[in-house]
């Protein structure tokens, strides 16, 4: 005799089987057949593969966005120091053959050419050899008269404002007035745009020269520290820069990333601390 209790424990316990979870299927992995040299040689592709990526996306970025470059000497103080690592926008100008890692012949001129304005600090390949990086300020645009007269700069016949700041240190100045200061001034240009200079020796080589008119699609270069740079002013014949054709242009320099004291090398563990800490990510103008 069934009671109404036990119908409803039975009725309870179906309920319950009914509604219990299947046990999943057992995973059957695909045993790999490939042999270990197989395996070894599709590795070797995966890895290739990822290098190619990498390596194309460095090109591209030093080709057409930005490429760092270090300040091998004292001819743009006392904006730029040796030993600063720099950061140049390749993107500025457009790009020539000397944009590329290597120069290729197949392109001539610039690409998407944007003209550099007076007061840039430009890197270029130097013209007489086209390989060497220099880095100078454009001072004089095509058609320009640049001349320079007892040590003061004229554009188109019009003497450069410069304002006095007063004497700075200047390790070089030694080598050519025999002191350990340079006279440092602040010039505007007749852009408006303004810079530091500085100045080491009254009527030296170069602070007296003939008027040089700049030719078209070229571009006359000097640097800050006007009585230690070899610059437009001195002609290629004698192994100076001249003036600078549009296509050496490699790009203009934004910024001064980190700046390393002298005697710091890769090769010296011990110095990579070395660094001058206040010129960290500083604005070049």
């Amino acid at each position: 005799m069934t009671t109404q209790d036990d119908s409803a424990i039975r009725n309870a316990a179906a309920r319950a089987n009914t509604s219990s979870p299947q046990a999943p299927e057992p995973v059957v992995e695909e045993a790999d057949t490939r042999s270990s040299t197989q395996v070894a040689i599709d590795e070797g592709k995966e890895i290739a593969g990822v290098v190619a990526v990498a390596v194309i996306l460095v090109l591209l970025l030093r080709t057409l966005l930005f490429q760092p470059f270090t300040i091998p000497s004292a001819s743009m103080e006392p904006n730029l120091y040796q030993g600063d690592y720099i950061i140049v926008s390749k993107w500025n100008y457009g790009i020539s053959k000397y944009s590329l890692p290597i120069a290729l012949p197949i392109i001539q001129g610039r690409l998407f050419d944007t003209s550099p304005k007076r007061g840039d600090v430009v890197v270029f390949k130097l013209p007489r050899d086209n390989k060497t990086d220099f880095i100078k300020r454009v001072v004089g645009l095509p058609g320009d008269r640049v001349q320079m007269k007892h040590d003061q700069l004229y554009i188109n016949d019009q003497a450069v404002p410069n304002t006095l700041i007063g004497p700075v240190p200047a390790e070089d100045a030694k080598l050519i007035s025999g002191l350990d200061t340079a006279t440092e001034y602040s010039e505007s240009l007749p852009n408006g745009r303004t810079h530091l200079m500085q100045d080491m020796v009254k009527d030296g080589p170069v602070d007296d020269t003939d008027v040089f008119v700049v030719p078209a699609h070229h571009y006359f270069m000097m640097g800050d520290n006007r009585d230690n740079s070899e610059d437009s002013r001195f002609p290629m014949a004698t192994g100076g820069v001249d003036y600078v054709p549009e296509e050496n242009l490699e790009g203009r320099a934004i910024m001064v990333l980190l700046s390393w004291k002298e005697g710091s090398s890769l090769w010296k563990p011990w110095t990579w601390l070395n660094f001058h800490w206040d010129r960290f990510f500083k604005g070049i103008k």
